[in-house]
């Protein structure tokens, strides 16, 4: 492809509220923190930011609040690159925001408010048909109300547009919508949630994920299937092909957006013209060079940055 990728993305907008301590709370206990923060995110915004750092051209379909968060954020996606003609501003309500809590080795816990987000209807969707018209890939998440994610699907779906399902926070979905993407892209416990599984995560085992895998096929009607897998990788279902991926040997700092990451790169190879596998390994680098910096949109890599990306495999020799 002699152009930049042209990525459409429906989603959410969040002021990122992250605290850091050696561990998280129990029901009812205080802990002492390191340190606070406020870094703009949302699954849809990381998605569009990480895209853009990604080489991509690419228009934010969105609302945020008439605040200052919601002055910040967008100010932040135009220096970015993003067309932001499709996010309106909820000027009565509160924008999005999560409260991230992060612990000794990285792992989180989030607590999501929708706020604006949840003004994006069906209505203002439709108003950006222009803009997923053009795409070459529409990414969505579930962090924006239900209908309207069907929106936005059913238009990429009418003007032949690809689309990727990233189904997070899980929820039951209709085949209806499922039967209308081209690849779904679960973790782990998403995976078991979405084919009517337990959402405990110690249920999630290689035999369970790759029956929600199979299951997921079914539904989707042969979408392509990618569940990533943390520490152990990804696993794919491509074109017929069924296969792995390892995850690379890094030191984590903050597994904050790593999935939103992994989903761009995903989007944006495969808008390029490469074949899902390479796709996948492109979008693993992503997601491991996220991983390694504290927070949401502070932690997304350049292209320049992927592409001279090296680091051993787990499991490989030290």
């Amino acid at each position: 492809m002699n152009r930049p990728a042209k990525i459409a993305v429906a989603g959410s907008i969040n002021m990122d509220l992250v605290v850091t301590a050696e561990r998280l709370p129990v029901p009812g206990e205080t802990v002492m923190g390191r340190q606070f923060r406020m870094i703009p995110g949302g699954k849809g915004a990381n998605q569009a930011v990480a895209a853009a750092r990604l080489g991509a051209q690419v228009s934010m379909i969105g609302c945020v609040g008439g605040d200052t968060f919601g002055a910040q954020m967008l100010e932040g996606l135009r220096r970015e690159g993003i067309d932001t003609a499709f996010v309106g501003t909820a000027e009565e309500t509160s924008s999005g925001v999560a409260l991230i809590q992060v612990q000794g080795g990285g792992d989180n816990s989030i607590v999501v408010v929708p706020g604006a987000n949840a003004t994006l209807t069906p209505e203002r969707v439709s108003q950006a048909e222009e803009a997923i018209r053009g795409a070459d890939v529409l990414l969505v998440q579930l962090e924006i109300p239900p209908e309207s994610v069907r929106r936005a699907v059913e238009i990429a779906h009418r003007h032949d547009v690809k689309v990727i399902l990233n189904p997070a926070p899980a929820a039951e979905l209709p085949l209806s919508l499922l039967r209308q993407i081209n690849l779904i892209t679960p973790n782990e416990t998403e995976a078991l949630i979405l084919t009517g599984g337990a959402a405990d995560a110690s249920a999630v085992d290689g035999r369970s994920v790759s029956e929600s895998m199979r299951q997921l096929k079914e539904m989707t009607g042969g979408a392509g299937i990618v569940v990533t897998c943390g520490g152990k990788g990804v696993l794919y279902d491509l074109d017929g092909k069924r296969g792995e991926h390892p995850a690379y040997r890094v030191d984590v700092a903050d597994t904050t957006a790593a999935g939103d990451s992994f989903n761009a790169g995903l989007a944006v190879r495969w808008s390029e013209g490469a074949p899902l596998e390479e796709a996948v390994r492109f979008a693993s680098k992503v997601g491991a060079l996220t991983v390694t910096r504290f927070g949401a949109q502070t932690s997304l890599p350049t292209r320049d940055e992927v592409e001279a990306f090296e680091a051993p495999f787990r499991g490989d020799p030290a």
